[in-house]
């Protein structure tokens, strides 16, 4: 069993139906399900796909995303001390913009094994803490393979 990080962008991708990306996502998740990985998010994944349901006032879908973001399907990290120690690490790279480095510290102190997005910048890092950075489509071959 892996825990494995997933940004942002991958839920938004299921949960707004993004064609292909959907698809690989979803396949992702079922591996995952099949290893018996644990899917690991931040707190700030929850309020950033809030957004657009928000705006459209579409409370329908707010609700959706809560449901879909909950326990036990997901494992929430908050960003706390521990995590907020980790995020001046992270940041001491000028090129990972904030929220980035709060996802990615909030997955280091969670000791996740792969954050996955497909932010290339990201996929690009070595953050201690995480064992891999990868984009969808390597994290597919990964799991795929059994790799991690």
């Amino acid at each position: 069993m892996s825990r494995i990080f997933w940004d942002t962008n991958l839920f938004i991708y299921v949960l707004e139906a993004r064609g292909d990306l959907a698809r690989k996502t979803k396949r992702l998740r079922q591996r995952m399900t099949e290893r018996g990985d644990l899917l690991v998010t931040s707190a700030i994944t929850l309020g950033e796909v809030l957004v657009k349901p928000k705006r459209l006032g579409r409370l329908d879908l707010v609700k959706t995303y809560e449901q879909a973001l909950r326990p036990p399907a997901v494992s929430i990290i908050a960003f706390d001390e521990h995590c907020a120690r980790i995020y001046a690490e992270v940041r001491q790279d000028k090129a990972i913009q904030a929220a980035d480095a709060v996802q990615l510290s909030c997955s280091a102190h969670a000791r996740c094994d792969m954050f996955v997005t497909n932010d290339e910048r990201l996929s690009r890092k070595m953050i201690t803490g995480i064992h891999f950075i990868a984009s969808l489509d390597r994290a597919l071959l990964f799991i795929g393979a059994g790799q991690i």
